[in-house]
């Protein structure tokens, strides 16, 4: 079963009708016992950091969601649903995020038109199965104000220039998290999501 976790964000159709094209049925779902039946589970995003994690919270799904990393199941987050994924976030001040992957969530720069909205490159830092056919420097499609500084930096498998190189891809034994929005980003972020629902499934190894 593939999961999409919806905590009230407002992107979950494109993200749906980006699964249905390539074939797979998801589910959308905010119920906490639908993560344990899942083979793969998908966490978009979309507004600030720190209310998806009251959202998250008040559905009762951030233990679900711990649980189901450790379980080794497969995690893809899109956005914000990336951001969440690090210790903490600079937005609103500062709040504390799930803390999966040590680092913090950091504000563009100064200067910077905000948020970086439209298509920008992805330079792949390293190989991995989620650019499985995929060309170096292909172009996703960006809307936020925020990136992710992890501290381990070996964990960046995409970088992108905007202002500064910062991490677009990231990478981590099961979890893979994208700061663009494949639903948004023609073929080639369709097959980032079908590299990953291959890799869910040990069709992609």
């Amino acid at each position: 079963m593939i999961v999409i976790i919806d905590y009230g964000a407002g992107n979950l159709r494109s993200v749906v009708n980006a699964i249905r094209h390539l074939g797979y049925q998801p589910k959308i779902t905010r119920n906490p016992s639908d993560l344990a039946h899942a083979q793969a589970v998908i966490l978009p995003g979309v507004g600030a950091a720190a209310d998806t994690i009251t959202n998250l919270r008040q559905q009762q799904l951030i233990k679900p969601i711990h649980q189901c990393l450790r379980d080794g199941k497969y995690f893809l987050g899109i956005c914000v649903g990336m951001q969440i994924l690090l210790t903490s976030t600079e937005e609103g001040g500062w709040s504390a995020c799930l803390d999966i992957i040590p680092g913090e969530v950091k504000k563009l720069p100064e200067g910077l038109k905000v948020p970086h909205m439209g298509w920008n490159q992805v330079k792949q830092a390293s190989h991995h199965l989620i650019f499985t056919d995929i060309p170096d420097e292909t172009n996703f499609y960006f809307v936020h104000s925020y990136y992710v500084d992890p501290e381990d930096k070996s964990l960046i498998i995409g970088k992108t220039d905007y202002g500064i190189p910062f991490c677009s891809v990231i990478a981590k034994e099961n979890i893979v998290a994208t700061q663009f929005h494949p639903e948004k980003s023609g073929q080639y972020g369709l097959k980032m999501y079908d590299n990953f629902l291959k890799m869910a499934y040990g069709q992609l190894t």
